[in-house]
């Protein structure tokens, strides 16, 4: 926004709206050149306007004159042939505040006009701190973004912006077509009625700290945008994708222009995210999205990058290079879009004389254009149908103002503004809005009539003022802007350095122009904290503003600066330490053990802080010791002294070399701690035979002298079987064989300067018991018994505690131990022993002193038991004489085994158990015989074995001896209800169950006639079985089921089918043959297979590779149309017929071949409606097939009375070596979850890939997955581990050549040493392993650290 012209005598002159009687047609205000220059606040972007070059040359300034006028602007272009040039600031990194809202405005179309003339200012974009609208986001624009568009660079008129490619169509992206949430947007601009609206505020962020700016760079530039995000509640790194657009992931992207970062500050614990752009493109503009993620928590946010392309504004505008898409496969196509992944052609470069295509469009009728644009090159034919239409609108005139609103104001911060608009008609009712609130008259908002010119006159305008204006006239609007521009706060007082010392005051003073103007402290680049608990303090009064430290120390040495928004003053302040004075020395003491002991000494400077070291480690205080310091003094007390605070003590005052020393010595009476022997009475036990060694702990500073006694006798240390011996801190009596001549009292004898002790130990000598007699076993149950004993007769000199009891089988020699706990008593019941094996058990008795030797082993003894009674016992048949029952064995059988079965009856009404069987049956069904009729009985059952009956199993309920007739009853299978569909040559295997009584007669038939003989079936009680081992064809039909009893029938019909493959197509042949297309046509299979076709497959094949290439799969119709075939290629085509099996063995091929020609090459075949086909065996000779094509053509061309020479065409080579276009990126994986390595090769023929890792070729390992399409080679590795990481190769090996690609696999998140055990992993392979996770988790913490 330009600034007001000045009065003479500084003041700021009163902006006016031009009244509509004394000013031109157009709205216009007059400009000196140094008054073009944008007012900037914070930094924001805002609009400069700068001379023409040509204006440099000449000695004197003269005003440049612009009109800005509300046209339509025109997308993509400014067709003014001499237009001026507007440019952004750039923002990128340099605004204080990046996430503070842009105001929404128009661009509108600029024009040179003759000197003299006035001009308007174009509309700013800044936006006041105070202003809290946020942008209102265009339906296309990401929901996901979370700030506001940044302007791009307005273009100039000359050099038309190449459009870019990251779309399919080459046209630019929805989301930012027709966008109006960015000032710079080249569309119509924010309508004044979408001001007004309620704007809802957008949500705070939840992940993102610091987001990604908008930033604009010159074209081969470089910009960096940064993400952040706070890490103190996250347990793992949040993932952050970067986007392009709505859909283009950048991380596929990266390379010479392209590079994302990441790091990790583990102490201020922030995830930093770098995305770096090198070197950029012209197409690399556009709207950019950062995502994070992490759980269930998502953040977002979109921001722009304008590139401004470095051109000269006299250039002329090429219609046929701005509406020409970027070539495909040039050196800068893929880098940010998919240009790189298409073919590579090379465009041969036509000269084509200079015309004037825009007339040429503008004289034309609409069905002309495309044809023009084909004629001049131009394939933007969208871009270039809505620029032409821009081009022909009209500007609408108003109904209510003779004269608007001019699109913007500007005013200095305390002056005042008058806003005029001129009505058509001056009755029509007039409202003012501000920011859409109606505006009432105030004395700060006066409103005049003068004719038809309504004004509003704003006094003393501040910062709220700067806001969005519009006026209403009747249903017609009219808006503009206010932007208040606030004077920058200079630096009237300069910052001076100070040079002090420790503990003094530091106060740093500065005068500034303006009255409480904010200012900001800085300390070494960083702002200067100044909370309650801070320890500088800020001051202001006036124009003066103080920077205070009470106590300074020397951290708060450093640079000082003080930032105003119109300037900075920096001063070193420099914190000195004080020379150090010794007042009172350390002195060396001897303290008694268990008495205070206390350090103290005094230095000057009193305030200087210290540290204690005791034998060179620092001290630090506890409950026992308290370290002081109170002014010079400096003190070390410890309440209760011990052994080990004997040492050297050293004070060194903090910040200084100087230190202060002295030795403490601690000593002590000796005495003989037998509270550590933990025993009662001070007597120690030993069994005999045993290695005595008692180790009694001394004390006494210094070491005290030790003599050990028995009776008179003094024990030596050079002793052979008891000896005594004295070390450090205890002393020991060693007796290596006990004896019971050992038994006694045995005396210590301490001293040493300080003083005696002595003390009196007692030890004994004891055994452990002897041998029990042997046990006898009273009782045997099946899988128990039960044992008795006698107590030992000696029991070793201590009581007897209790016994083990051990068992073994008797052939075997080995026992086991049958209780853990001591049997108090001299009985036990042995349990869960095998039936019928013989067992022996013997009793150890225990001691306080051990376990004695086994008794004696009892007599064998063999556990037997009866089984458990017999199960599920049901009828299952009744006549009138017998009935048959049937039962299950018992759920359990002894060791003894199952002898048989053993079937009682009882007739109802009596007690008299009948046995039915005389002799034993081992089967578990029996008929009872010789029943009387529509008798009543319950029926029992006992199984028998060696050791008894078990306990019988009855029937609940009675049975009447009377036979039942049950109606027959076919129960179909759910599967059977439908038609079976098996395969040629499967096994059909049907099981039709039925019930009836008595057994009933069952009868196949085929569709009424007999079954086949290959048709096995097998009849039961219960069902029927169709067996057919290899099912054909004539085995499919309709097959009928009876079952009769009696005169009762069931039937039943199953429906068996069995299909197989169809056969090909019939009548396959090349209808017609037009630009590159093909229409086929044949006629369905006369073999379906016994099963309805499905559809059909169509294959295609060039004439000269023979390679047959799938076009359409599941294809229902019988004709079809083949298209996007390549020019100058001749093609065959086959078709295979497919059903539920699957597609036909064999295809049927096209007996012609269908030659595809370029469209527009021969008009007069066009014309005619011609098209192609040759008639070739499936593999043509060339030669003959480019003969036959030639005279074919001579021949109905001279028939037309036309002349045809056709050129020949030397088949181009497309061989060659293997080239990797996408080389390996080095990865990091997570151990556990699957990881992929990928990468794209270009070769023909077409090459063997092999997949190596650490130079070892990968064959046949069930861990990797290799896939290769398309020349995308893709290497899977499922759940891998810390010892798949390494260096992996991916080949490609042709005739032609070799080549390939290495990347590095990190796997992190390994095992623990338990878990690789587990695994089975060798030991020297685990250790190798954590060597490798040790050295990578010390490298990684070294980098943090140097971080």
């Amino acid at each position: 926004m330009p600034e007001p012209t000045k009065k003479d005598d500084g003041q700021p002159e009163e902006i006016v709206a031009p009244d509509s009687g004394d000013a031109p047609s157009e709205n216009s205000v007059v400009l000196t050149p140094k008054e073009a220059k944008v007012a900037a606040k914070d930094t924001d972007a805002i609009v400069t306007v700068t001379e023409p070059e040509a204006a440099a040359e000449t000695p004197q300034p003269q005003p440049v004159v612009i009109v800005v006028t509300e046209l339509e602007p025109v997308e993509g272009e400014v067709t003014d042939p001499q237009p001026l040039v507007t440019e952004p600031i750039e923002n990128a990194h340099n605004e204080p505040e990046p996430t503070q809202a842009k105001k929404h405005g128009e661009v509108t179309e600029v024009k040179e006009e003759e000197p003299g003339t006035t001009k308007v200012p174009a509309p700013s974009m800044k936006k006041s701190a105070d202003t809290k609208a946020t942008p209102i986001k265009d339906k296309d624009d990401d929901v996901t973004a979370s700030t506001p568009s940044p302007p791009p660079p307005a273009e100039d008129g000359s050099t038309p912006k190449k459009p870019s490619i990251d779309l399919p169509n080459d046209s630019d992206p929805e989301s930012t077509r027709g966008r109006k949430d960015s000032v710079w947007s080249l569309g119509d601009g924010q309508p004044p009625e979408e001001i007004d609206k309620q704007i809802d505020t957008p949500p705070l962020s939840i992940l993102l700290i610091e987001k990604p700016q908008s930033g604009s760079i010159n074209v081969g530039g470089d910009i960096t945008f940064v993400a952040k995000v706070e890490a103190k509640d996250l347990l793992r790194k949040p993932t952050i994708k970067w986007f392009k657009g709505k859909w283009m992931d950048l991380a596929s992207k990266t390379g010479k222009h392209l590079q994302l970062k990441e790091s990790f500050d583990r102490f201020t614990k922030i995830h930093t995210f770098e995305m770096h752009i090198i070197k950029a493109k012209e197409n690399y503009a556009g709207n950019y999205r950062c995502e994070v993620t992490y759980k269930d928590k998502f953040d977002s946010c979109s921001f722009d990058l304008e590139v401004k392309e470095v051109s000269d504004g006299s250039q002329n505008i090429d219609i046929r290079s701005a509406f020409k898409r970027s070539s495909e496969g040039q050196d800068d196509a893929g880098e940010l879009d998919f240009s790189g992944l298409l073919k590579h052609r090379e465009h041969k470069q036509e000269e084509v004389p200079e015309v004037d295509v825009w007339e040429i469009l503008k004289n034309a009728r609409p069905d002309e254009y495309e044809k023009i644009a084909f004629m001049y090159g131009i394939t933007d034919l969208r871009g270039l149908l809505k620029r032409l239409k821009k081009t022909k609108k009209e500007e609408k005139k108003s109904e209510a103002f003779a004269k608007r609103l001019e699109p913007a104001y500007q005013v200095d911060k305390g002056g005042k503004i008058r806003l005029v608009v001129d009505l058509a008609d001056p009755t029509v009712e007039l409202k003012w809005y501000k920011n859409g609130q109606e505006i009432r008259p105030t004395p700060k908002y006066i409103f005049e009539h003068k004719g038809t010119q309504r004004i509003m006159v704003i006094n003393n305008c501040q910062i709220n003022d700067d806001a969005a204006y519009s006026v209403t006239a009747g249903e017609e609007k009219c808006t503009t802007e206010l932007f208040v521009k606030e004077l920058p706060v200079n630096i009237v007082k300069q910052l001076e350095p100070v040079k002090t010392t420790v503990n003094e005051r530091i106060e740093l003073e500065c005068e500034v122009s303006e009255e409480g103007a904010k200012v900001k402290w800085m300390k070494n680049g960083v702002e200067v904290p100044t909370g309650v608990r801070s320890r500088y303090r800020v001051k202001s009064e006036g124009t003066k503003h103080w920077l205070i430290i009470d106590d300074a120390t020397k951290d708060d040495t450093g640079t000082y600066s003080l930032m105003a928004t119109g300037g900075t003053t920096e001063a070193h302040v420099q914190v000195e330490l004080k020379p150090l004075k010794i007042l009172m020395d350390l002195q060396s003491v001897t303290v008694l053990l268990g008495q205070p002991l206390k350090l103290n000494c005094e230095i000057y400077p009193g305030n200087i802080p210290g540290r204690w070291y005791k034998n060179g480690q620092l001290i630090q205080p506890s409950e026992r010791l308290t370290i002081i310091h109170r002014t010079k003094n400096h003190s070390l007390d410890i309440e209760s002294s011990t052994i080990h605070d004997a040492g050297d003590y050293t004070f060194v005052p903090e910040g200084y070399t100087q230190t202060l020393s002295a030795k403490v010595h601690i000593i002590d009476p000796p005495r003989v701690h037998l509270e550590a022997l933990n025993v009662q009475d001070n007597t120690v036990t030993i069994v005999a035979g045993n290695k005595l060694r008692l180790a009694i702990p001394i004390s006494g500073e210094p070491a005290p002298r030790v003599v050990w006694m028995k009776g008179e006798r003094v024990i030596l240390d050079s002793g052979n079987r008891v000896r005594a011996e004295t070390f450090a801190d205890h002393t020991c009596l060693t007796i290596d064989i006990a004896e019971r001549e050992d038994t006694g009292n045995y005396k210590i004898v301490l001293q040493n300067e300080a003083g005696e002790d002595t003390a009196s130990v007692k030890i004994k000598v004891v055994d452990i018991p002897d041998a029990p007699e042997a046990p006898l076993v009273t009782d045997v149950g099946g899988d128990w018994c039960t044992m008795t004993w006698e107590p030992p007769r000696y029991d070793g000199g201590s009581p007897i505690l209790g016994y083990f009891i051990e068992r073994k089988k008797k052939q075997s020699s080995r026992w086991m131990r049958l209780n853990f706990d001591l049997c108090k008593e001299t009985t036990f019941e042995p349990k869960k022993m095998i039936e019928g094996v013989p067992y022996e058990v013997r009793i150890f008795a225990v001691n306080a002193i051990g376990v004695s030797k086994p008794s004696e082993p009892s007599k064998p003894f063999i556990p037997l038991a009866v089984t458990s009674e017999p199960t599920m016992l049901v009828v299952d048949d009744v006549t009138d004489t017998t009935v048959t029952m049937k039962w299950r064995p018992p759920d359990t059988i002894g060791a003894a085994g199952l002898d048989g079965y053993q079937v009682e009856y009882c007739l109802e009404g009596t007690d008299e158990w009948i046995l039915a069987n005389k002799e034993l049956i081992e089967k578990t069904r029996f008929t009872i015989t010789g029943l009387p009729v529509e008798a009543k009985i319950l029926v029992r059952v006992k199984a028998i074995n060696a050791a008894g009956a078990s306990p019988p199993r009855t029937t609940q309920h009675s049975i009447l001896v009377k036979e039942v007739i049950e109606p027959p009853k076919i129960r179909i299978p759910r599967h059977l209800k439908q038609t079976f569909i098996r395969k040629v040559g499967e096994v059909v295997n049907l099981v039709v169950p039925f019930v009836g009584k008595p057994r009933p007669k069952v009868n196949w038939l085929k569709e009424g006639q007999p079954i086949d003989q290959t048709i096995n079936i097998r009849n039961s009680d219960c069902d029927s079985i169709m067996f057919i081992r290899k099912a054909e064809r004539k085995h499919s039909g309709k097959y009928d089921l009876s079952v009769q009893v009696e005169n009762h029938i069931d039937t039943a019909t199953l429906d068996i089918q069995i299909v197989d493959l169809p056969g090909p197509p019939q009548a396959v042949k090349i209808e017609e043959v037009w630009g590159n297309n093909v229409a086929l046509d044949w006629n369905p299979p006369k073999d379906n297979g016994n099963a309805p076709i499905i559809g059909y497959t169509i294959q295609k094949a060039d004439k000269k590779t023979m390679e047959w290439y799938t076009c359409i799969e599941h294809y229902h119709r019988t004709c079809i149309t083949i298209s996007d075939l390549v020019v100058g290629n001749e093609y065959f085509f086959r078709i295979y017929s497919e059903n539920m099996v699957g597609l036909s063995e064999s295809a049927t091929a096209t007996k012609d071949s269908a030659l595809i020609v370029k469209e527009g090459k021969f008009p007069h075949d066009t014309a005619l409606g011609l098209y192609h086909a040759k008639s070739h065996s499936p593999f043509p000779s060339h030669s003959s097939s480019s003969s036959s094509s030639s005279s074919s053509r001579s021949s109905s061309h001279s028939q037309s009375g036309l002349q045809l020479k056709i050129p020949e065409y030397n088949d181009r080579d497309f061989t060659e070596p293997p080239i990797f276009t996408q080389p390996l990126i080095n990865t990091f994986a997570i151990a556990g979850y699957n990881a992929t390595l990928n990468c794209s090769v270009r070769a023909n023929p077409r090459p063997k890939v092999i997949w190596m890792k650490n130079k070892i070729t990968i064959i046949d390992d069930p861990r990797y997955r290799m896939f290769s399409n398309q020349g995308v080679c893709t290497l899977e590795i499922r759940k891998p581990c810390p010892f798949d990481g390494g260096v992996y190769t991916c080949k490609a090996v042709n005739d032609l050549g070799e080549a390939q690609v290495d990347c590095k696999l990190e796997v992190k998140g390994g095992f623990t040493f338990f878990e690789l055990m587990k695994r089975g992993v060798p030991l020297h392979l685990i250790d190798k392993y954590m060597n490798e996770s040790k050295t990578s988790e010390k490298s990684e913490s070294e980098k943090k650290g140097s971080i």
